[in-house]
């Protein structure tokens, strides 16, 4: 029984880690198109 526990609080854990990496890219590729884009002055 714990060592399932175990095993499932592992995977929880490296898919917060991946979901944060995801998407810390995301927003830093976002910022990037935002800076390196030129503005709208319509």
């Amino acid at each position: 029984m714990f060592k399932k526990l175990l095993i499932l609080a592992s995977v929880v854990g490296v898919a917060a880690v991946v979901y944060s990496k995801v998407k810390a890219s995301n927003d830093e590729r976002a910022l990037w198109h935002e800076a390196t884009t030129s503005p709208d002055l319509r």
